[in-house]
């Protein structure tokens, strides 16, 4: 798998120094500064620590099985902004290369708020998922086609595609314990497929997303 993060930090040093600090306990193995900058952190064949608590396919041990990559950039906290191009070559680059030295699956791609929903945001709505899918990098559907609906629900249709199901601990069920966590599943989801609507709401456009990407992840 390959996991994207943002730091979420007010600079580039901050987050460096951070992430090889022992003490925090927190790392990565690629760190792309704005200017397209990739700092490598821990080698492939190691164990970082950027997952935490995660869910995604049926694995709940996400750190054993993926490859971490933060971006620098200030995230929501302290001031969220998009992703400049230099970073994104850069980010496509070594995307592609890891992709194609690891076969790593086109479903096996995804940010850390889609196996951490509601705990974590990153990298958020100005994520340019769509983009990265043209160059070979995760899926995108094809919102514009009509397509009959799967069978089951919007939640079996999630399931499917590799979120957490609040409630099932066969499905990650215990990755989301809060109040919130339906909630924080279709946000993230939407935060992904729908940047333009990412409240929560499980309402028509949602549910046309939810089937259309399930087709093409399962």
């Amino acid at each position: 798998m390959l996991v994207f993060h943002y730091t979420g930090m007010v600079s580039s040093d901050a987050a460096l120094q951070r992430l090889c600090d022992p003490d925090a306990e927190v790392s990565a193995h690629l760190l792309i500064d704005e200017d397209g900058t990739a700092y490598r952190l821990v080698d492939d064949d190691k164990r970082a620590w950027h997952a935490g608590t995660s869910f995604w396919r049926g694995e709940s041990d996400i750190n054993s099985a993926s490859i971490g990559i933060e971006l620098v950039n200030p995230g929501h906290e302290y001031g969220y902004r998009a992703f400049p191009q230099p970073q994104l070559d850069a980010l496509i680059t070594v995307s592609q290369d890891l992709i194609d030295q690891y076969d790593i699956p086109a479903t096996g791609i995804v940010g850390h708020s889609d196996i951490a929903p509601g705990r974590k945001s990153d990298p958020g709505e100005l994520f340019p998922w769509e983009h990265l899918a043209s160059c070979g990098i995760g899926l995108w559907p094809d919102m514009a086609c009509e397509i009959e609906p799967r069978p089951g629900t919007p939640w079996d249709w999630l399931t499917e595609v590799g979120y957490a199901r609040p409630g099932d601990p066969d499905c990650g069920g215990r990755v989301l314990h809060s109040d919130t966590a339906e909630s924080d599943v279709i946000s993230a989801f939407q935060a992904r497929f729908t940047p333009d609507n990412h409240s929560g709401t499980l309402d028509d456009q949602t549910k046309t997303a939810i089937n259309a990407v399930a087709r093409i992840f399962s």
